[in-house]
């Protein structure tokens, strides 16, 4: 069981930092307790979707907004609509990035993996602005502590294919495309540590070793409050096992 941890309600709505492991919505293909599911039972919203006003992925935790009122509901999806909710996550990405920049590249299904999104013609509108926090690498020292079991020839790969230097990015998604901010950042050559999706095999692999699971956190949310106008940003504190992945890494 999921507890809900809410870090803001009034008569309104609710803002809650959703765990990772846990979908969003109810599916024919979904096993286990939703969140929409824990809204029905503890909250008892009898809204659609809960209340749920936008989505994560099952593996991102951070903020997400459910309405409380019919109302609330409609002003917040129209507030989505016309891209005035504003929203920040951290990422942290394989390489080093030199510059902040904006990724532009339209999103859709991925043809040869229908489980997947893909940036490609034709797609839906997709925009990705990040910004640099810090560049973060891994020491000698400490890879070799990470991969004990490693031979000097599978330690040596590890150096070849450059996996020690990182990027701990804020991210802000200008539009809301499914798995848009994996999907950017893979696009650019800078995958999301342990993205079981789109870090490649054999790299997710190595990523579980030190990384519980994928590093995308909706870190902070900005919006016109659906009853007073009043704008509200509210922020969410970096998850523990998040905070526990950076202390291995050390400064460029």
């Amino acid at each position: 069981m999921f507890p809900l941890k809410i870090i803001f309600q009034d008569e309104s709505l609710i803002i809650l930092d959703k765990p990772p492991d846990l979908v969003v919505d109810r599916a024919e293909t979904t096993k286990g307790m939703t969140l929409e599911d824990l809204l029905l039972k503890d909250v008892g919203n009898k809204l659609p979707r809960g209340g749920i006003v936008h989505r994560l992925d099952k593996d991102t935790s951070g903020l997400i907004m459910v309405a409380k009122t019919p109302k609330a509901l409609e002003n917040l999806q129209d507030q989505f609509k016309k891209r005035l909710v504003k929203k920040k996550y951290l990422a942290l990405v394989h390489g080093f990035l030199m510059e902040s920049g904006v990724v532009e590249g339209a999103i859709a299904r991925n043809p040869k993996n229908r489980e997947k999104f893909t940036v490609i013609p034709g797609g839906r509108e997709a925009v990705t602005q990040y910004e640099i926090l810090e560049r973060l690498q891994f020491t000698d020292s400490r890879l070799q502590e990470i991969f004990s079991d490693f031979n000097k020839i599978q330690f040596r790969k590890l150096q070849t294919m450059n996996y020690q230097p990182y990027t701990l990015l804020a991210v802000r998604p200008k539009t809301g495309r499914t798995h848009q901010i994996r999907v950017h950042l893979k696009y650019i050559g800078r995958p999301i540590v342990a993205d079981e999706k789109y870090a490649g095999r054999k790299v997710y692999r190595l990523d579980k070793r030190w990384c519980p699971r994928l590093f995308l956190n909706a870190a902070k949310i900005g919006f016109y409050h659906p009853s007073s106008g009043k704008w509200m940003e509210l922020e969410s504190p970096m998850p523990e096992d998040l905070k526990q992945v950076l202390d291995k890494l050390d400064p460029e």
